[in-house]
């Protein structure tokens, strides 16, 4: 390759004198001058190929091409010098593997510095890719930064002309290997990373777990989910139980407003229509945590043992004021019961007591009365 490179350009060369170093040096110079003016030519006719096509593409994508470009053409100069001042193989071999590398090196800290402003540019639009959004936005950064990191390893490996198949072979049964022993591992691996594909919550959604705690998602991570309760206690669950279990998501839905149910009992001597109107009061004097829309409601459920069963239906704005909302409710309605004489009746029992037994002689000992 080298000599076949030495044999193409000697004939220009030989317009400046025999000294190779005169010659691999006006290479080297004209590296610079070529660079120089060849990424200007090709960002400026990329920007007019984005503009003719109408394509939204950062402005920060074409900055980033400045540098491969650049130094990709300065190191095809370097290696032309390197095929006048050393073209035997051996040198030749290392020298141009050197300069390989290095362009190797330089493309793969473009590709993942290009594939975090693409993806980021693709997640502000998640109508036209539904599977790319500010939520798996981490997944798909990970998963092509893998990608293009094993592909670089890959390269520099055939640059140098190391056979990867013996590797390839190592890496299989190591990772038959470890699959078998970190199974427990990888199955909340790719629970997360189907939690975070699919997105049944969020960090900041307030979840209902199977076991019956509750409480707001704090992080989402690749082998588990942290979630913080009311009693500010921290549970941490791992992905895989996460991924096959019921999982109830308080602000999920189309909004995250969610519905706060307060029952009561009133007697049933109690006016019913009376009732309902000082329960609607209630709800809607509320108004700081109390929404409009949708607007309280009070629905008579069931005629109970002991009572005639309402309930008070207002929606809030956060699930987490659901404890604060029930107790300022439930003040207000015993306030307000207590004001207008309505009961609210509790659980007792009256004994009736239909006559009482004879009382025999034997049960007084002989006794007088």
């Amino acid at each position: 390759m080298f000599e076949q490179l030495h044999q193409t350009i000697a004939p220009f060369l030989t317009l400046f004198g025999t000294n190779t170093y005169t010659q691999a040096g006006l290479v080297i110079a004209l590296s610079f001058i070529v660079a120089s003016i060849f990424k200007y030519v090709l960002i400026v006719g990329l920007k007019a190929l984005i503009s003719r096509i109408h394509l939204d593409l950062d402005g920060s994508f074409l900055h980033l091409l400045h540098t491969p470009i650049y130094y990709s053409l300065l190191l095809m100069g370097f290696s032309s010098a390197a095929s006048i001042l050393a073209p035997t193989a051996l040198y030749g071999h290392i020298i141009f593997s050197s300069l390989q590398s290095v362009a190797v090196l330089i493309w793969t800290a473009f590709f993942l510095r290009a594939n975090h402003v693409l993806l980021r540019k693709i997640a502000l639009n998640p109508n036209r890719f539904h599977a790319i959004n500010n939520k798996t936005l981490p997944l798909f950064l990970n998963l092509v930064n893998i990608i293009i990191l094993v592909l670089a390893v890959y390269f520099v490996f055939s640059v140098w002309g190391v056979d990867m198949t013996a590797w390839l072979a190592s890496a299989g049964i190591v990772g038959i290997a470890v699959g078998f022993a970190a199974k427990d591992t990888l199955a909340n691996l790719f629970s997360g990373v189907f939690i975070m594909a699919d997105a049944p919550y969020k960090i900041g959604d307030y979840i209902v777990l199977d076991s019956g705690e509750r409480g707001e998602v704090t992080h989402i991570g690749m082998r588990s989910t942290r979630m913080l309760t009311r009693e500010d206690v921290e549970v941490t669950i791992p992905n895989s139980v996460m991924g096959n279990s019921k999982i109830i998501n308080e602000s999920g839905g189309p909004h995250e407003k969610s519905r706060c149910r307060v029952p009561v009992g009133v007697s049933y001597d109690a006016d019913i229509d009376e009732v309902r109107e000082v329960l609607m009061q209630i709800a809607i004097a509320e108004k700081e945590y109390v929404c409009d829309d949708p607007e309280p409601r009070v629905r008579f459920r069931r005629y109970g043992a002991s009572a005639l069963e309402f309930e008070l239906l207002v929606w809030i704005t956060k699930p987490a004021l659901r404890g604060r909302v029930v107790d300022i409710l439930n003040c207000e309605i015993f306030k307000q019961f207590k004001q207008r004489n309505i009961e609210i009746p509790y659980a007792k029992h009256d004994l009736y007591i239909k006559e009482m037994p004879e009382r025999r002689a034997s049960d007084t000992n002989g006794k007088p009365e």
